[in-house]
């Protein structure tokens, strides 16, 4: 994030939405306040968090991301604003691409790529590694599901009209964590599930085991 050519990074405030980590995910993000405007917050499951970084968001859009994510090229987020704001966007998102992962790892999540694609001309969604809001829209949304235990922001993203949704090229890079945690036939399953309950909220509602021990953290930009 710090790496960024966005002109107006400096004066960007961080939101690190932090759920009890035993680990230092507090002072690492302390060690970035010379370079970022970063201020740790409560946190709790992805949406909780998400949403708690939201509330005290003041600027017109608002970028969430998981705190493991790094982006790939240096542009990305000032060509993401770009777009927001000449398309007029509600939504925004990239690709996502799996490091130091194997060849079954990678080509699934370029699978994932390709799904997003097409289906953000009929049924756009997006994930919260990398998800650029209008606050309005965000707002009139209601934010993120705070009931939900799966896929809150597949939830909220798929809300948005396609005409007012747009995926940036350029991408973000994760690891294979939740492939080596939950195995790749599982986390493929999961992911057709969701697509086939689309319509069906209670399923999001039930407990997947999806965040069992593993919750990265949240950030939230503004």
């Amino acid at each position: 994030m710090s790496r960024q050519d966005y002109p107006l990074l400096r004066s960007t405030k961080v939101f690190v939405a932090d759920a009890n980590s035993t680990d230092d995910t507090v002072a690492i993000a302390n060690s970035y306040r010379d370079r970022l405007d970063i201020e740790v917050i409560p946190g709790g499951l992805p949406a909780v968090g998400r949403n708690a970084g939201a509330r005290r968001a003041t600027t017109e859009y608002i970028l969430f991301m998981d705190a493991d994510i790094v982006l790939k090229r240096r542009d990305l987020l000032r060509r993401a604003m770009q777009t927001m704001t000449r398309r007029r966007l509600n939504c925004l998102t990239t690709n996502i691409w799996c490091t130091g992962g194997s060849l079954l790892d990678q080509a699934l999540y370029a699978g994932n790529n390709f799904i997003q694609y097409f289906a953000s001309w009929t049924k756009p969604f997006a994930t919260g590694m990398f998800m650029l809001f209008r606050k309005s829209k965000f707002d009139e949304l209601g934010g993120f599901n705070e009931h939900a235990l799966f896929a809150e922001d597949y939830l909220l993203s798929k809300q948005v009209s396609p005409l007012r949704f747009g995926i940036v090229h350029g991408g973000v890079l994760t690891s294979n964590r939740r492939f080596k945690k939950m195995g790749h036939f599982k986390m493929v399953r999961m992911f057709l599930r969701t697509a086939f309950n689309t319509w069906n909220e209670s399923y999001f509602l039930r407990d997947h085991n999806y965040w069992e021990k593993d919750e990265p953290q949240q950030t939230t930009v503004h």
